[in-house]
């Protein structure tokens, strides 16, 4: 087996040009889903390429390097908008977790139930990837994960980093999770809310994203559409907005059961989020 911990982008590219390194950004995922199977041949370890643990903001908006870790989101000087995905750091595994587990490869793990996707995707965010033999390129968060445990990432490619454009000034958020227990658990469902608010305290803009509740953790387009105009505290939530969902019968809840306690967590979810 071999390991293999570049300090550069383009040595980490390098490694991949073969397609035969797995890329391990924390390990809080590869090395249990290898369950009882043989180890990879070679890993590639990006946690110390230069940049990767930097959280930088600037007029096009904010960019999280790829090895950036949900403690480090707990513990950036970030603005409100960025409150829900502090939430959602929050409620990942545990501290030790947290230290070790980073944003790009919870997105990269691709399960339905990872916590970091309703928040991103409420934050419009985009994927920065590199490959040695085509370039760099962005992909929008809503296009890099297809399936349940699938992206469009080709075997020579690595994510560079996730890039929140610039959002509207005064937009608050907020995350809800439910689960089985408080901590150390897997999601029945959750939901991100972000909320601009108007002069006379209605919604102006709102974006609405699920997950656990689907393959792809989902963006309400219909129900973000139509709560423009309405106040927080008069937010209501019919089947019809929840149609983009599928969600399962499983061992933490059934179908119905995730419909009903969606729908009432993304209410709180927005209600939370516009009294910001």
């Amino acid at each position: 087996m071999g390991y293999f911990a570049p300090d550069t982008v383009s040595d980490a590219l390098r490694h991949l040009a073969d397609g035969s390194a797995l890329i391990v950004a924390g390990g809080t995922d590869v090395y249990p889903a290898r369950g009882r199977a043989p180890a990879a041949k070679r890993y590639l370890d990006v946690t110390s390429i230069a940049g990767f643990s930097e959280i930088s903001h600037g007029p096009d908006g904010t960019r999280f390097g790829a090895a950036v870790t949900w403690s480090d989101i707990v513990r950036a000087d970030l603005p409100p908008v960025f409150d829900g995905l502090k939430a959602a750091a929050k409620e990942v595994g545990s501290v030790q977790i947290q230290n070790a587990g980073t944003l790009a490869g919870n997105i990269c793990n691709a399960s339905p139930a990872a916590d970091g996707m309703p928040t991103l995707l409420a934050l419009d965010a985009q994927v920065e990837i590199a490959s040695a033999l085509r370039g760099p390129r962005h992909v929008p968060l809503d296009a890099f994960v297809t399936d349940v445990r699938q992206t469009v990432m080709e075997e020579d490619e690595l994510v560079i980093a996730i890039c929140i454009p610039a959002l509207p000034p005064g937009m608050t958020a907020a995350f809800e999770k439910l689960g089985a227990r408080r901590y150390l658990v897997i999601s029945i469902c959750m939901t991100s809310a972000n909320v601009l608010l108007d002069d006379r305290g209605a919604i102006s803009e709102v974006r609405v994203a699920v997950g656990a509740c689907s393959p792809v953790a989902q963006r309400l387009h219909q129900l973000e559409r139509e709560l423009v105009g309405v106040r927080p505290g008069a937010v209501t939530v019919t089947a019809a907005h929840l149609s983009p969902l599928s969600p399962i019968d499983d061992v933490r809840g059934d179908a119905s059961y995730r419909s009903d306690a969606v729908r009432a967590q993304i209410v709180r979810a927005i209600q939370r989020a516009g009294t910001r």
